[in-house]
């Protein structure tokens, strides 16, 4: 029974290392697309809006608006309201 669980453990040759060689697919970071979001935040502000309809400008601010929320997702930022850092600097004060 030894002998038998003995076997069961007993590493095995990796396949990785005879597959072929191939190309990794490099994936857009997230920087590259934060630029290219922030380019179309320009281009959009740089349009004559008096001249669009007004269904064309309520389209532009959904599109502003969903932009500046997948900027926001991006960033990775810690977002501290102004009670949460009072409550901390009291905390620090009582117990230091």
């Amino acid at each position: 029974m030894i002998a038998g669980a003995s076997l069961t453990f007993q590493p095995l040759q990796s396949s990785a290392a005879t597959t072929s060689e191939t190309t990794p697919v490099s994936k857009p970071t997230a920087e590259s697309s934060a630029n290219t979001l922030v380019l179309r935040l320009d281009e959009i502000n740089s349009i004559d809006k008096s001249s669009l309809s007004r269904t064309e400008k309520k389209e532009l601010r959904g599109e502003v608006k969903s932009i500046e929320e997948q900027l926001r997702e991006n960033s990775g930022g810690i977002y501290l309201s102004v009670g949460a850092i009072i409550i901390i600097i009291l905390l620090l004060i009582i117990l230091l």
